[in-house]
């Protein structure tokens, strides 16, 4: 459960810790309190997307943290290595700078907003007043049915299949084509091999015509300057070059050869170096002669070079990227002149590809059918507790109409459908849902949702808008209910659900030195009669307005022990 909240320079909030407990959790405040500020400081703080504005004015980043407490061993933790520390806590941590940059950490080890986002979302789950609209998108039915159903599995198993039927049909479209448009493709084509085949290109050609341009480019200047060398260590008939004078040297310490170690070592020396002068005349001579071409092969070599950059521009950056475009050309080509044969061959995998997606996707329709029939009971009895019991829930799966009945999703489209009174026909939820219904039914969805994951705290921002009286009377006991299995925290304007909590915050908003400033303050059991009168009466408070508040707190606590 999420037991403290901190957040630091959140929009009005300067700084607040809020230490949640366990159970039902409410937060109450006039509007534009900050309530929802709360609510987007857990969104922040689980890795949702936020926003740089949030960064209260003149400070330099806001900051949200979150310890969370009793963590069961989630998969992404194992998975990073990391886990609750030696108090069993796991503490979340997100910075937010003016320049849109984010610093996020789990018990102090940097992680992406991404990673952060994947985790949040395995311990708290929020749900706002948002989600109402997503019950009337009837696109996100079919996933609300999978969830509840653990069918992401199966729908895994056939999306892959339907990914190989899509991938044999781009192949097909591919080969495909009207006999005019084939023909001048397969003449682009042959023109293209035909000229670089001609080419003749080899893989490293350029980079060595390069290197014996600049060779012949300089070759006087080269061939000089190794006769120059070879001739001051050779000589000639007239002076004697530096092996000559080390061999001089070398025959007078060789006259009294013994007598002396340290001359010894002197001769050897100076025979290793005539040794090596005598091989490095003998490589200049050698070179000053390979300076030496023939006429017109540098403009032969310029040539090459000039073809070798026109084609360049039309087939690649590189001799090897050219060859690797002929390649695919002639791969193209050989596709192109033999597509009957392959186009029977994708047709004969496509045709057990297809039947292989079908089987599939019957599989899952069925399941969905099964989970349908489930979730539509679940839903009944929900809607029973939450004093509607002569409304109507319906799960419609009708098959895809388009293409070959199949698509990413499988074989269905799902709808929900209800009747709110009786004797009225079913009809799609947009149509006929008032915003209380609206709210009583989302609330039964994600209550019966949750009971298939491991996230252990539920937030509700406000989803009791356009409820009141006797509904709000049943929302507030569903949510007690529900809190006895989870951490519920609810933001909420009605006095019913705030009598029904177990810890209950104010959010107040007030003014300090020119500036506004909003505090969390857990309320004591007179100051949350003093609230609940406030939101049944108004700022007015009477005696009356607090002995009902009295009676309503009391009413909550006896329902709660009865659960």
């Amino acid at each position: 459960m999420l037991s403290i909240l901190h957040i630091e320079n959140i929009a009005v909030i300067e700084s607040a810790d809020i230490a949640f407990g366990p159970g039902f959790n409410a937060l109450t405040g006039e509007t534009g309190a900050g309530k929802s500020i709360v609510v987007d400081a857990m969104s922040a703080v689980t890795g949702e997307r936020t926003s740089r504005e949030l960064i209260r004015t003149g400070a330099k980043s806001a900051l949200v943290s979150g310890t969370f407490t009793g963590v069961k061993p989630l998969y992404w933790l194992v998975e990073n290595g990391l886990g609750p520390d030696e108090n069993g806590e796991l503490l979340l941590q997100r910075e937010i700078l003016p320049d849109g940059k984010n610093l996020c950490r789990v018990n102090g080890r940097p992680v992406t907003v991404a990673q952060l986002k994947t985790l949040g979302h395995q311990l708290l789950n929020i749900h706002g007043q948002h989600d109402g609209q997503q019950l009337l998108d009837e696109s996100c039915h079919l996933g609300y049915l999978d969830r509840f159903g653990a069918l992401e599995g199966t729908l895994a198993i056939y999306q892959e299949a339907y990914e190989e039927l899509t991938a044999l049909d781009k192949k097909i479209a591919e080969l495909q084509m009207d006999e005019g448009e084939k023909a001048r493709r397969v003449d682009t084509l042959q023109f293209q091999i035909n000229e670089l085949e001609r080419a003749g290109l080899t893989p490293g050609e350029e980079e060595a015509l390069d290197e014996r341009r600049d060779i012949l480019r300089n070759a006087a200047d080269l061939s000089q300057a190794a006769q120059g060398a070879h001739f001051a260590l050779s000589g000639d008939e007239y002076s004697a070059g530096a092996v000559a004078l080390l061999m001089e040297a070398e025959a007078a310490l060789e006259r009294i050869g013994g007598v002396s170690a340290e001359l010894d070592e002197l001769r050897a020396r100076l025979t290793d170096c005539r040794c090596q002068a005598q091989d490095v005349a003998d490589s200049a001579r050698d070179l000053s002669g390979s300076f030496d071409f023939e006429p017109g092969e540098l403009d032969q070599l310029e040539g090459r070079l000039d073809l070798l950059y026109r084609l360049k521009k039309k087939y690649g950056g590189s001799v090897e990227e050219m060859l690797d475009y002929l390649e695919r050309c002639q791969k193209e080509l050989d596709e192109i002149q033999f597509a009957d044969d392959a186009l029977l061959r994708l047709e004969q995998a496509r045709a057990k590809a297809l039947s292989d997606a079908q089987k599939k996707a019957e599989a899952l329709s069925q399941a969905r059918t099964k989970a349908g029939k489930a979730l539509e009971e679940r839903i009944q009895k929900e809607l029973a507790q939450l004093d509607m019991p002569k409304v109507r829930f319906r799960v419609d799966i009708a098959p895809v109409e388009s293409g070959e009945g199949l698509n990413a999703d499988g074989m269905d489209v799902v709808r929900f459908l209800m009747s709110a009174n009786v004797g009225e026909d079913l009809k799609p939820i947009q149509k006929i849902a008032s915003g209380g219904e609206l709210a009583r039914i989302m609330l039964c969805l994600k209550n019966v949702l949750a009971e298939n994951d491991d996230v252990g705290t539920l937030v509700f921002d406000e989803v009791d808008t356009g409820v009141s009286g006797r509904a709000a009377q049943k929302v507030a006991e569903k949510l007690a209910q529900v809190a006895r299995r989870k951490q519920v925290l609810c933001v909420t304007h009605l006095p019913q659900l705030a009598a029904m909590a177990d810890v209950h915050f104010s959010v107040e908003k007030g003014e300090r030195g020119g500036r506004t400033y909003t505090a969390v303050e857990e309320l004591s059991t007179q100051r949350r009669r003093e609230e609940l009168a406030r939101l049944t009466s108004g700022d007015h408070i009477t005696q009356a307005a607090l002995d009902s508040a009295g009676e309503l707190l009391s009413g909550a606590e006896g329902y709660k022990k009865g659960l």
